[in-house]
């Protein structure tokens, strides 16, 4: 059987995205404190033009702006492993 009972793939998603804001939020507080500030050392990358990050598509009457930034930081994977081991508890 390809599922556990009570096992849903979507709590799985949304308690990673639950710990990656979680763990990025307190990975951002913790930026200033000298000895927790390992926290918020991480990679950003996105998706969009090389002078202003975003693409932008000007159609005369509306103009639509793309972009996507990602910021992954060591908080935020502790906070994903943490909701990761809370959803195998569950």
């Amino acid at each position: 059987m390809a599922r556990e009972l009570g096992k849903n793939s979507w709590a799985l998603l949304l308690l990673m995205l639950a710990g990656v804001v979680i763990g990025g939020f307190l990975g951002y507080l913790a930026r200033d404190i000298s000895w927790l500030s390992w926290l918020n050392y991480g990679q950003e990358f996105g998706v969009g033009s090389s002078t202003n990050g975003y693409f932008t598509l000007n159609l005369g009457v509306i103009v639509i702006t793309f972009g996507l930034s990602i910021k992954i930081t060591i908080a935020s994977i502790i906070g994903v492993v943490i909701s990761i081991l809370i959803y195998r508890k569950l």
